[in-house]
């Protein structure tokens, strides 16, 4: 048994789990997110509570098990709390601005960097004097602000030496020592 697919998931007062066609739609306060099931994967709600279950196991129901379940998971915890992801920006000179769901980087490069969001994401920036500049993102589906992150992120990887570009907010970077420490 998958030792994820196999765990129950709780549903929160206010949600509700709907599954119609092989589509399971969650809806709640922040919002309404469906999945598209594989039919092998079998969903039952009892209560509060769904639970995840497979026909056999082969190899591949394996393996869709325990995806659903995160997944549908996912989206549960999405329409009730909502996920956020702070990114700050290292490095003199860089700045973020933000007009709409528009953000425009300046991060070195000789032209600015400007990236339209998803309407679905709600976005933030932060510039306070010697602080590094924030992006707040806030939305309801964790894979789409994670692939929103790592966008950004790509625009200027954190490099070792100086530690330099966009990370996390906390994230912990493995610095190197350079030429000179050899010495």
């Amino acid at each position: 048994m998958s030792r994820i697919g196999k765990l129950p998931i709780t549903i929160p007062a206010g949600v509700t789990v709907s599954q119609k066609d092989g589509v399971v739609t969650v809806k709640g306060p922040k919002g309404e997110l469906s999945q598209a099931v594989n039919p092998a994967i079998t969903i039952e709600v009892e209560g509060n509570t769904l639970t995840v279950s497979r026909p056999d196991d082969e190899r591949q129901n394996r393996a869709l098990h325990g995806l659903y379940r995160s997944l549908i998971n996912n989206m549960v915890i999405g329409v009730s709390e909502g996920y956020k992801k702070e990114l700050e920006l290292v490095g003199v000179g860089y700045r973020v601005t933000n007009n709409g769901n528009i953000l425009d980087f300046s991060l070195g490069y000789t032209h600015n960097i400007f990236l339209q969001l998803p309407p679905e994401i709600k976005v933030e920036t932060k510039a306070e004097r010697n602080k590094n500049p924030l992006v707040i993102l806030e939305s309801n589906d964790k894979q789409l602000i994670g692939q929103v992150c790592a966008k950004i992120r790509s625009f200027r990887k954190v490099e070792p030496y100086k530690g330099k570009g966009i990370r996390f907010v906390g994230e912990v970077i493995r610095r190197k020592s350079g030429k000179s420490a050899s010495k």
